[in-house]
């Protein structure tokens, strides 16, 4: 329950000054005292309208004083954030710049210019985003100390059989259905000539960086990479070998300024700028595109498919042989098209096969439902185009395997669902421990008028 309040709080932060950015408090006060932090009357009832919103949106209704339990939210996310400055927790502060920014926007957009949020917030804009950053530097300090406290809880297998065997029959977790099914996949094999525009491209951003212009520029306004284009191309500090294999050759070679030549990846065409190094770890920041095919390089690969899927249909060569022998899917093509997670894996950098699956959720699908929805067991789509989680173009066909109806979790089909369960579980257990020794060592102040709600964790009344 604490895990949701203070995710509460959290989402208020995030939010605070849309809906009720017009909400202005004529009296302020200090209504508790956390560490070297305060929590204002009008941060408060801030956090209390947020809470109240996302009870409405989601049709939740509780008993406890949406006050009292924001105020809780509030004093959770102070300690944490307390803690996060003593413990030294580092956060990415260019996200944070970021986020900032992207909400501004938005709300400047919703008020209808600079001036008109002015009024609305009763404060200069460079106030409104101070106060913002601010704000979200508390979160992301807040949410990084979390972090860091609970991925020290680890689970073992007989903590889970046991977490299992103490539900109650009736309020086991449905696992909504789920789906089986193989993929031949094709690439655009005429695209020499995308390529070729996307290096040219690629060359002449590097000249005009050498000339004078600013790569995060360049970056914010071209590079196709959605985890760094708003940070002007920069990534985080990282070791060599956290890199795919041709940028980290390239980015070896470069001293702090340089810029690479153009560098293909797995994930599109790059150029690479160092920032800084340090012992084995770099900084740095990169452009990235992508090939940009035409209608008729993507229909080649379609034309293909939709052949070879009548073959298929007429008994000429089974599913499995064709996935072998013409798929460009080097993660499904080996298992007769089967499709895994795998490639989600190593995405990711998990490298722990028992969190490999063929079995897919409606969500998890992507772009894929839509053909897998028309499809009985057993049947073959048409060919449609689609892209791998790099965002590479593609074209490919589906086979419907199975269907697995909605079902309760059993330890034995479902354990990772149940694992999961288990280990959040242990770490909201775990978490409470640790913060009610915190709570027990740092100065914490409440005003008689806000002492007497009915707190989840006692030990915040001293």
């Amino acid at each position: 329950m604490l895990k949701r309040i203070a995710a509460a709080c959290i989402c208020c932060m995030a939010c605070a000054g849309s809906i009720f950015a017009q909400e202005r408090y004529t009296v302020e006060k200090v209504v508790a005292v956390v560490g070297n932090s305060a929590i204002k009357y009008s941060e408060l009832m801030e956090a209390r309208n947020m809470l109240v919103e996302e009870r409405r949106k989601q049709g939740y209704t509780s008993d406890r004083d949406p006050v009292n339990e924001a105020l809780e939210g509030l004093l959770v996310q102070k300690l944490l954030y307390n803690q996060a400055l003593i413990d030294s927790v580092t956060i990415n502060l260019d996200a944070v710049s970021a986020e900032v920014e992207s909400r501004l926007a938005a709300m400047t957009e919703q008020a209808g210019s600079t001036a008109a949020l002015e009024t609305e917030m009763g404060m200069p804009y460079y106030e409104i985003r101070q106060d913002f950053k601010g704000k979200y530097e508390e979160m992301y300090y807040a949410q990084a100390m979390r972090d860091e406290v609970i991925s020290k809880v680890k689970i073992t297998p007989g903590e889970v059989e046991r977490f299992y065997r103490q539900l109650d029959r009736d309020s086991l977790p449905i696992v909504p259905e789920q789906y089986v099914y193989a993929q031949i996949v094709r690439y655009p094999v005429s695209g020499k000539e995308a390529r070729q525009r996307v290096r040219e491209e690629l060359l002449d951003m590097r000249e005009r960086v050498i000339n004078g212009t600013r790569f995060d520029l360049l970056a914010r306004m071209y590079s196709v990479d959605p985890g760094t284009a708003m940070q002007g191309g920069e990534m985080d500090w990282m070791s060599l070998n956290q890199f795919v294999q041709p940028f980290a050759d390239a980015l070896e070679k470069l001293q702090p300024g340089q810029i690479s030549e153009v560098v293909e990846t797995e994930y599109g065409y790059h150029i690479i700028q160092l920032l800084e190094k340090r012992g084995d770890r770099y900084r740095c920041r990169h452009i990235l595109l992508r090939p940009v095919y035409t209608t008729e390089e993507l229909a080649e690969g379609g034309r293909f498919l939709d052949s070879l899927a009548n073959q298929i249909r007429g008994g000429a060569v089974t599913f499995e042989e064709a996935a072998k022998k013409y798929s460009d899917d080097k993660y499904s093509r080996q298992n007769g098209g089967i499709v895994t997670n795998h490639e989600l894996l190593e995405f990711m950098r998990v490298s722990d096969m028992r969190y490999s699956t063929t079995r897919f959720l409606r969500e998890d699908l992507r772009m894929d439902y839509p053909a897998l929805s028309r499809l009985r067991v057993g049947e073959i789509s048409s060919a449609f185009q689609s892209r791998d989680l790099r965002n590479n173009e593609l074209n490919k066909i589906v086979k419907l395997i199975q269907i697995i109806p909605a079902h309760p979790a059993s330890l034995n089909e479902d354990y990772l669902q149940i694992e999961a369960l288990a280990l959040q579980a242990k770490q909201e257990e775990e978490f409470v421990k640790w913060l009610d020794g915190k709570i027990d060592g740092l100065y914490v102040r409440i005003e008689p008028e806000f002492r007497d709600g009915d707190f989840e964790n006692r030990h915040w009344i001293k």
